[in-house]
């Protein structure tokens, strides 16, 4: 009877398994073959192509490839030092009733729905960009602090989790050998809880990058890349969620599941290059 139990679950957690390997496989299978026209017609001149017209069937994806770049990296270079911050401080120098405060604030922040980081970003954040930067306030600056806000409780949280599974001999070691609070904190809780934070950061940057509605506030859906972040432009997600419903088929919606099978690729790419860097590092 054991056995059998034991076999029923085995095939249970195998098919399982599978599923998510099928479900992968069906999503950019499904991407692929309806971005097959726009591919045959442009090839990967779509890629390094910036005009973007519609009305006259010249589609090129650079504009927003770049912006999904850049908005990411702009939320992650703010965000990933502060979460960072964050974590150390709950896990080695707040006290329990901070802890517990912040806490709770970081684990609210992450239940924000982002359509809410949207409307703050635009009629309450977007007014204060405009005033200190310059410009309209609707832009790539102005969407990479709203991703940065989004996405900082998930690094904090998990970075803090990850720290706190430091053995408490190791720090009372390092303490009996004098050791200072920094010395503990860099020489052994980041090693220890490194893989944790590292593990954090790939899940940042997967919903930065593919974040539509808060950034469809705030970036201004204009396909045009400038050395100026405070000007309106655009990216992968904002040009789907705003030309989508518009597009009747043909070239223009083709294109469009041409740009979601490289945003699909680049998040890809983006996570098994940090999964292997982590697995090289937990060596």
């Amino acid at each position: 009877m054991n056995k059998i139990i034991d076999s029923f679950f085995a095939n249970i957690t195998k098919s399982s398994a599978l599923l998510s390997l099928i479900i992968l496989a069906a999503i950019m299978s499904i991407l692929f073959f309806e971005a097959l026209p726009a591919m045959e017609e442009f090839g990967f001149s779509f890629i390094s192509n910036d005009k973007w017209a519609p009305n006259k069937e010249i589609f090129g994806g650079f504009p927003s490839i770049a912006g999904s770049f850049i908005s990411t990296f702009i939320a992650m270079l703010l965000a990933v030092p502060i979460a960072i911050g964050i974590a150390i401080f709950l896990s080695e120098i707040a006290t329990k009733k901070t802890k517990s405060a912040i806490g709770v604030s970081i684990e609210l922040l992450a239940a924000i729905p982002s359509v809410i980081y949207g409307m703050w970003g635009l009629f309450y954040f977007a007014p204060i960009i405009r005033d200190v930067f310059g410009g309209n306030g609707i832009g790539m600056l102005t969407a990479g602090i709203v991703l940065a806000v989004m996405i900082l409780p998930f690094i904090a949280a998990i970075s803090r989790d990850a720290m706190n599974t430091t053995p408490d001999i190791l720090k009372e070691s390092a303490y009996a050998l004098g050791a200072t609070k920094w010395d503990v904190i860099k020489d052994i809780i980041i090693p220890f809880a490194k893989t944790g934070v590292i593990g954090s950061i790939i899940l940042a940057i997967g919903r930065a990058m593919g974040e539509t509605m808060a950034v469809t506030f705030v970036m201004g859906n204009v396909h045009k890349i400038s050395t100026d972040l405070t000007l309106a432009s655009t990216n992968i997600p904002t040009t789907l969620a705003n030309e989508f419903a518009e597009a009747e088929g043909g070239l223009h919606y083709s294109s469009l599941f041409y740009l979601a099978f490289v945003l699909f690729t680049m998040s890809f790419a983006t996570i098994f290059a940090s999964k292997m860097l982590l697995l090289r590092n937990s060596k």
